[in-house]
């Protein structure tokens, strides 16, 4: 397995998109397309993958965005955790509230599993807190984890939107992300990345044994 990642932000709100894949089969997974299909695309091209799986975190607007242009473009299905399905089926309402143009993305393809492995050596979490369905992808081999909005640096995923939770969040950051692998990199949904060990020792709201 000769895993190939790029990730950069996109959209209105700059979330951290991934698109990440295995050269030897050729097959890969964009995480997070909150915006800008046409980057998303080229980089998919430049890493020469074929993109078997649109991924969620989560179903905010800002990592949906641009999810109906990668599927049409690519055929590959949308995948999201069902416990997050209410926020998805709002995303005309979130657009609104934002100022963000609306584009139909309809509904989900594929409900993601907790424990659910992935084609390029990734697996599933349920990392719920920042929303119900709130999920995390670790590439072991990769020492890579893909968090969305439960984990940045520094900090975590807000907790005053609907569904938000800051006891199941901060329950799923010290029980699940902090039992991985210290030195992995951490793509949080936002901002610069870290990495685990970092945060389980220095966050200012979780670390490891507060």
């Amino acid at each position: 397995m000769n895993i190939v990642r790029k990730s950069f932000p996109v959209g209105p709100l700059q979330c951290n998109c991934t698109v990440i894949g295995d050269t030897e089969t050729g097959i890969g997974y964009v995480f997070d397309p909150g915006g800008d299909a046409a980057r998303i695309m080229a980089t998919v091209g430049e890493l020469g993958l074929k993109i078997i799986g649109i991924v969620h975190t989560h179903a905010h607007l800002d990592h949906i965005l641009a999810a109906g242009e990668i599927r049409k473009q690519t055929g590959a299905p949308v995948w999201l955790h069902r416990s997050d399905k209410s926020l998805w089926d709002s995303l005309e309402m979130q657009c609104r509230m934002w100022g963000v143009p609306y584009s139909p993305v309809g509904d989900p393809d594929h409900w993601i599993e907790d424990e659910q492995d992935l084609e390029c050596g990734g697996n599933c979490i349920h990392t719920p807190g920042h929303t119900p369905g709130s999920t995390s992808f670790y590439f072991e081999d990769a020492s890579l984890l893909i968090a969305g909005d439960t984990l940045f640096m520094g900090s975590v995923g807000r907790t005053d939107f609907p569904g938000g939770d800051m006891g199941q969040l901060k329950k799923s950051i010290q029980q699940k992300i902090y039992r991985l692998d210290e030195a992995a990199v951490v793509v949080p949904g936002h901002g610069p990345e870290t990495s685990i060990g970092r945060e389980m020792r220095s966050n200012a709201f979780v670390r490891a044994n507060s």
